[in-house]
């Protein structure tokens, strides 16, 4: 029996961090910001860096490294890039069992750049994990699980969102989940009383935004309303704010540690399974928080969504948790 399957994407990640890259002031786009180099010339880049990503391996390199027993659910292509994201879960010691191939596309890849002193873009290829669908996952054998970790689903497995969670409540198996744009977007009345059967609800501000139709400034009333509808834990990460958590009328705080930061990469993922792996473990939700800073912390300072993960016996600190009625 697995401890945790994860379920989600299998990315295979470019990272590209240039000086020549500049990024100036743009009224187009949302942020106000944009990113340009020179049209029709090469551009010498000042470091490439490769490695796996994607929720769905992401938050299963967390749950190993914090030693619990763990499988992750996906599908990659018929390339050297599925070939190479099998083998980094086999480095963790993930199982790959439940890993599907197809020729339908290439793996997955994201392009990261980077300027120094700035944030990224990032390029992204929807590729072979939209192909994953019903007839590709082993349900007889995935039962065999106490938890359940759905990361943001796309393509074909975002059409088993209510299919996997409904056989998760069937089989007894207690479900965190991270939704995607897909499951956000669909109709808010369906999309909570699917909801409603999970355990631990993962959004950030702006999801939270979008599910409520609150601005995301208006806090205390996203949580007063998603806690009128959602039985389980909700967190709320705010990026460089830390995170907020709940539990029937109990509210949890949890700033951010000053540390340095070479690459933002799954840190949602690495604070996501840190937590859940805190709640398997037996901990509070003040004890869980404290964990999953730490994890994503330590997954900030190094390239890579997966090389900074804190293992089960690594020390770490442990930030202040403040706690307060709803």
């Amino acid at each position: 029996m697995f401890d945790v399957i994860t379920f989600g994407s299998a990315t295979w990640d470019i990272f590209i961090r240039d000086e020549e890259i500049l990024s100036g002031k743009n009224k187009k786009f949302s942020n106000g910001k944009s990113i340009s180099f020179p049209l029709g010339s090469k551009v010498d880049i000042d470091n490439l860096y490769f490695s796996s990503g994607g929720g769905g391996t992401n938050t299963a390199a967390s749950f190993a490294s914090q030693g619990l027993k763990t499988a992750y659910c996906g599908m990659v292509g018929f390339d050297p890039a599925g070939e190479q994201i099998i083998k980094n879960l086999e480095f963790f010691k993930v199982a790959t069992g439940f890993v599907s191939k197809t020729k339908k596309g290439p793996t997955n890849h994201s392009i990261v750049m980077s300027i120094p002193g700035e944030d990224r873009t990032i390029f992204v290829y929807k590729g072979a994990s939209g192909f994953l669908g019903s007839g590709n996952i082993a349900w007889t054998k995935i039962k065999k699980t106490k938890w359940f970790y759905l990361a943001p689903l796309s393509g074909g497995l975002a059409k088993m969102f209510e299919e996997m969670i409904d056989f998760g409540k069937k089989n007894n198996i207690k479900i965190a989940v991270n939704p995607g744009n897909s499951q956000l977007n669909m109709p808010k009345s369906r999309l909570k009383k699917i909801l409603k059967k999970t355990d631990i609800l993962f959004l950030n501000q702006e999801e939270s935004s979008l599910l409520t139709g609150l601005p995301y400034r208006r806090e205390k009333e996203i949580f007063a309303q998603i806690s009128s509808f959602y039985p389980g834990i909700f967190v709320m990460t705010k990026g460089t704010r830390g995170a907020t958590a709940s539990c029937g009328s109990r509210v949890y705080e949890i700033g951010t540690p000053n540390s340095k930061v070479i690459d933002r990469t799954g840190a949602g993922d690495s604070f996501g399974a840190g937590f859940v792996s805190g709640i398997i473990a037996g901990k509070n939700i003040k004890e869980s928080l404290q964990l999953a800073s730490a994890n994503a912390t330590a997954c900030l300072r190094k390239w890579g969504a997966k090389n900074g993960l804190l293992k089960k016996n690594d020390s770490y600190r442990k930030i202040k948790v403040t706690e307060k009625e709803l």
